[in-house]
Order: C-alpha cells, then sequence, then structure tokens
C-alpha cells in the first residue's frame, strides 16, 4: 500500500477511534470506551507492523 495511503488511512482510524471513545464516555458506558481505545489502537499498528500480501505472477499462472 502506497505510503500516504496508509498515513491517511492511519488518521482517520484514529480521529474515528478518539470520536468513539468520546462518544462512548458521554453514554457512560466504561468498557466499550476502553474497547474503542484498544481497537482504534490495535488497528492502526497491525496496518504498520503486518505486511501487504503479494503473489507471485509465476505460481498463479502454474496452477
Amino acid at each position: 500500500m502506497p505510503f500516504p495511503i496508509k498515513v491517511a488511512l492511519s488518521i482517520f482510524v484514529l480521529i474515528t477511534m478518539v470520536a468513539a471513545y468520546f462518544f462512548q464516555d458521554y453514554l457512560g458506558q466504561t468498557g466499550p470506551k476502553y474497547a474503542v481505545l484498544f481497537l482504534g489502537i490495535f488497528m492502526t499498528v497491525a496496518l504498520w507492523v503486518f505486511p501487504e500480501v503479494t503473489r507471485d505472477a509465476k505460481k498463479d499462472k502454474q496452477k
């Protein structure tokens, strides 16, 4: 995935995470707000840590 798309997606996920965290806090739900916080951070880290899957054209043609 190109670098600018990764950065934009990361920013979007983090902004959404913060908005959902404060919304859950506004509703008075403690457990879900921490789940939103954890999952937002986990998704952002996973986007940068795990490699993108690529296929080899030679192997695809042999099947």
